[in-house]
């Protein structure tokens, strides 16, 4: 594997899993890699970060006695591979100290694999050049499409890295990961109102793992007319209206709905209390597990980090656990946790679901999200709104909150459309929602087919240290039945 255009040998995994073993490790691996991140952002049609970054490092964790350490350096030498494992080993030792079980690992088969995700064009071949003139051109249109625009942006990010692991359980794994995307986005003022409009998603837009032919299919430019006209049409738009509607969501709205409410209970460190002070725990606690009704029959959620183009895909974890699609919720039902290899030993599981990552070589995995998706259901999303009396359609996120054990939340979007009688009647502005996850989830009635798509997110942040992870969402549209929508009278 090469990490910064060296070829790193699988000597220095040898000797960093034997020194482990020499120091009384039962069990050791090491992550070598290299992470590449290009970050462009024009505002107002000018240029405003040109960022390049390399990391370059290794980290090694350890079980001695019975319990973790894990140590890290940005220096790959045999020295300090050295001294790394030896650090490891220590704080496992002093961890011992006060553990209040034995780490298990529940078994996984050592894989010797390469993989990479697939893509035409190299985004990192692309020249500067012509990934700016895409956002400049984009950016100057919004900004000049009417003096009531206050601001535009337009950006870009693309993002690889190589890695190589190997455990002392004799795996020797190979990666690469290669993902891309951008978005624009513009907010208008007048008076004392903002609003803001985005394409394709809030959050600096969509991402794939794909080559840089994903984002020129996003076609900002083609896109920057329509943005500029809803948000200057949303000035002139009544507001949401207030009381229970069935409520209908977009595909990019679904993608964070699906992130908050279904994602992060579903991972089990949350429910064992080990992640709790960042982003709290999870009200989906073990004796639910295979009897919770989680949603209605249309309800199915899986973990699936083998979708082609998921943010979330891979071809294996960062304790060595092969990529796989795990189901969460099952025709409604709670039925699977996200875990890693302890977890899942803890609970008694028959295997990880395999979503231990880490978001640098220096930094410890933990559970994170893969890809994870609201299956298809039965319905054409113009047939969802053709069969609703009354309702608000709603898309593209603006705001959210949510409470730490996952159950009661508030989502607000940049816009809607009051439903009536089967049509788009008119467009609303500041549209919000409010649930209790499971009524919520509980109340959807109809999954669109047609529209499915996966959606890319790449700042979920998690983890004391904190972590920023990506992360991807399969959806289309969805409806759900008398939901509190605008403001509580």
């Amino acid at each position: 594997m090469k990490v910064g255009g060296v070829e790193v040998s699988v000597d220095f995994g040898k000797l960093a899993l034997n020194e482990a073993a020499k120091r009384g490790a039962s069990y050791a691996d090491i992550r070598i890699s290299e992470i590449l991140n290009e970050n462009l952002t024009v505002k107002n049609g000018e240029p405003e970060t040109v960022s390049y970054s390399q990391l370059r490092g290794f980290g090694v964790r350890v079980i001695v006695d019975g319990a973790w350490g894990f140590a890290g350096s940005v220096d790959i030498t045999k020295e300090e591979i050295k001294r790394c494992v030896e650090l490891a080993v220590n704080i496992a030792k002093a961890s011992a100290m006060l553990k209040k079980g034995e780490v298990v690992l529940i078994k996984e088969k050592a894989h010797r694999e390469k993989y990479a995700t697939s893509f035409n064009k190299d985004p990192f071949k692309v020249p500067l050049e012509e990934k700016l003139k895409v956002l400049v051109e984009a950016g100057r249109f919004l900004k000049e499409f009417s003096p009531s625009v206050n601001v535009s942006y337009a950006h870009y990010r693309g993002y690889r890295e190589n890695k190589l692991f190997m455990s002392s359980e004799g795996a020797e794994i190979s990666q690469q990961i290669t993902w891309c995307g951008g978005g624009i986005s513009a907010i208008a003022v007048k008076g004392s109102e903002v609003q803001v409009r985005s394409y394709p998603s809030a959050f600096r837009g969509d991402f794939a793992t794909s080559g840089y032919e994903f984002f020129e299919s996003l076609a900002l430019m083609d896109h920057a007319q329509t943005v500029g006209k809803e948000l200057l049409q949303l000035f002139e738009a009544e507001k949401c209206p207030s009381g229970e509607l069935d409520l209908i969501l977009r595909g990019d709205q679904l993608a964070l709905q699906i992130h908050e409410s279904c994602g992060h209970p579903t991972e089990l460190d949350r429910v064992l209390g080990t992640e709790a002070d960042y982003a709290g725990t999870s009200f989906l606690t073990p004796e639910k597990l295979g009897n919770f009704r989680y949603g209605s029959e249309k309800v199915n959620i899986v973990a699936d980090a083998t979708a082609p183009l998921g943010l979330g895909t891979f071809g294996f974890d960062d304790e060595g656990t092969k990529a796989k699609k795990v189901y969460l919720i099952k025709e409604g039902v709670f039925v699977g946790y996200q875990s890693s290899r302890e977890t899942a030993a803890q609970l008694g599981l028959k295997e990880s679901s395999g979503g231990m990552r880490a978001d640098s070589p220096l930094a410890l995995p933990i559970i994170r999200m893969t890809n994870i998706n609201l299956l298809p259901g039965d319905y054409k999303a113009e047939e969802i709104i053709e069969d609703t009396k009354e309702g608000v359609l709603m898309m593209t996120n603006r705001s959210w909150s949510i409470d730490d054990k996952r159950i009661n939340f508030q989502f607000g979007t940049e816009i809607g459309w009051l439903i009536k009688n089967g049509s788009l009647e008119k467009m609303v502005k500041n549209p919000t929602y409010m649930g209790i996850t499971p009524q919520f989830w509980g109340s959807c009635d109809a999954v669109s087919k047609d529209d499915w798509k996966m959606w890319g997110t790449p700042n979920c942040g998690k983890g004391v240290p904190g972590q920023v992870m990506y992360v991807g969402h399969g959806c289309g549209t969805a409806r759900f039945k008398k939901v509190h929508v605008g403001l509580i009278k």
